[in-house]
Order: C-alpha cells, then structure tokens, then sequence
C-alpha cells in the first residue's frame, strides 16, 4: 500500500493509451494522478485539444475511478512576446478539463525549451510571471489553481536562483512544483531548494537523475544537465534529504512519480513504478506529515 499522498503520472506510461495507462496505475495501487499534456513527451491529454477531447479525457478518468491532482501541460512559450493567453482557446479547455475531472490545478512551464532570454533575463522573467498571473486569474474562475514547474533544466528557469526570481515575481496563489530530478541535474540541491521555497511548494514531482551542472549566470558559464531519464534509485539524488527539508518547511501536499525513464523497458515499467512507490511510501512514513 503506497502512502496517500503519493500520485503516479501518467507520463510513467506514456507509451500506453490513456485508458490502458488509468488501467496500470490503478492496479499498482495508486488512486491518484497528474495527468500529462506536453509535446514530445506525453498527448494523454490531447496537444489539440477539442470539445471531443476534453469528452474522452473526463469519460477515461471517471471510469478509472482515480482522483486527478493536477494537469502537466504547455500553452506556449510563456517569455515569448507572441504568446497571447488571452486568445487561447487551449488554455481554456485545459480549465475546462481540469473542472469537470476535478483537477487541483494546471502546470504551466517556467519559459521556452532554451536557457537563453528571448530579450533579456529581467525582461523574459516579467512576462513569464505576467502570463502566469494571467492565467492564475482565469483559472480561478473555473475553481481551479495555476502551478509551475518553477525549476526545469532544459527551460528558462533553469537554476535554483532563476527559480527564485520567478517565484519572487508571481502571485503568491501560484503554487511551485518541486521536481527532484531537474534540481539534482542542475547542480543544485533538493533539500536547499524546499528551504528556499518553503510553503510556496504546491506540489512535487518524483524522479531520478545524475548530478550535472548549470552555471549560466556566471563569468565562466558551465551547462551540463545531468540525466533525467534513469529509474528511480539508479541516479544520485538524495530524496530522504528532500522529503526531509519538505517536511521541516512545512509541505504537507502531495506527490507524484513522474517516471520519464529511458533506462528500462515498457515491459519493466510497472515493477519499476512500484519499487519507486514502496521506498517513497517508506521515506514519507518517516516524515509523518499530516496530508492536506
């Protein structure tokens, strides 16, 4: 039995169907998910979204009988100009999804799929956080909060102190996803990151990584993104360390797996996804937060 507040993605079995993924996750034992919606990673949640897709998606959930916590998704490259939320109309039938599924919020990127500013560092981190507050308003309006994935290695925010300054732009409703993986394959710290976040963390995603190196804000620039892609228990993050300074900061939330592993086969997969639930379930016993 995995602890309460540990969710599966379904951007752990991207390569099933939606329905054949709900099926997996259910029978491991998980009544809990993050549904995934990003190009190149996972469509469960269709990228064209349309009133047929929004249908099929909320049918598959109900059927499943899981409880959704959030939808991982994409509406743009949220520094860029061109970008205009207000026109969107995929924005609002993720909103309108993640209502009728009974989603807790959205998770929106921090930036564009590159380190490097549209404009400027200040300038790209202002309209991130404009169309993030833009979003949180919109959002609240179908019942629904905006997170983001406030530290991704690969994005505009792609160190602990980019991080920060974002999180120090948006409003205080936006919620910060803590995601292990991308903190570790940085550079930086998982434990120093709840610290530095502290009840701003909404939400955290679970996954391994190897340690890396980004260094882009200093004279002699450094950027060597560890592996995000190893199985859970094969790369060096400390996730006791994490769970712990979670803990101490006061995160009493949820988490997921979020098993975008490349090391296994498809075959391995559930056996994989329920090793990592047992020592996750094993870590947060010992925390003994109480679950919001």
């Amino acid at each position: 039995m995995f602890d309460s507040r540990l969710g599966c993605s379904t951007i752990s079995f991207r390569h099933l169907p939606l329905r054949s993924a709900l099926e997996v996750i259910g029978e491991l034992g998980f009544t809990e998910i993050d549904l995934g919606s990003l190009p190149g990673v996972c469509d469960h949640v269709p990228l064209d979204l349309d009133d047929r897709g929004v249908r099929e998606v909320v049918e598959a959930v109900q059927r499943s009988g899981l409880a959704v916590r959030s939808i991982n998704c994409d509406v743009g490259d949220m520094n860029n100009p061109a970008t205009d939320l207000e026109a969107s109309l995929h924005l609002e039938r993720l909103l309108e999804l993640a209502s009728r599924v009974g989603a807790h919020a959205l998770v929106l990127p921090n930036g564009a799929l590159t380190h490097e500013p549209i404009e400027s560092l200040d300038s790209d981190l202002d309209r991130v956080a404009a169309n993030l507050n833009y979003a949180s308003t919109r959002a609240h309006r179908h019942g629904v909060d905006i997170w983001t994935e406030s530290l991704h290695v690969f994005r505009l925010c792609c160190t602990t102190g980019r991080a920060v300054a974002l999180a120090e732009r948006i409003d205080p409703a936006i919620g910060i996803v803590m995601d292990f993986s991308h903190i570790v394959a940085s550079g930086g710290d998982p434990a120093h990151f709840a610290r530095s976040m502290g009840s701003r963390i909404s939400h955290v995603h679970i996954r391994d990584s190897t340690r890396g190196e980004v260094r882009l804000d200093e004279p002699d620039a450094v950027d060597k993104p560890g592996n995000i892609n190893i199985s859970v228990g094969r790369g060096e993050v400390d996730f006791r360390g994490g769970i712990d300074a979670l803990g101490s900061a006061g995160f009493t939330g949820h988490f997921a797996l979020e098993l975008e592993t490349r090391d296994i086969s498809d075959k391995q997969r559930p056996a994989a996804t329920a090793a990592a639930g047992d020592l996750i379930t094993e870590l947060l016993l010992d925390t003994h937060q109480e679950p919001s």
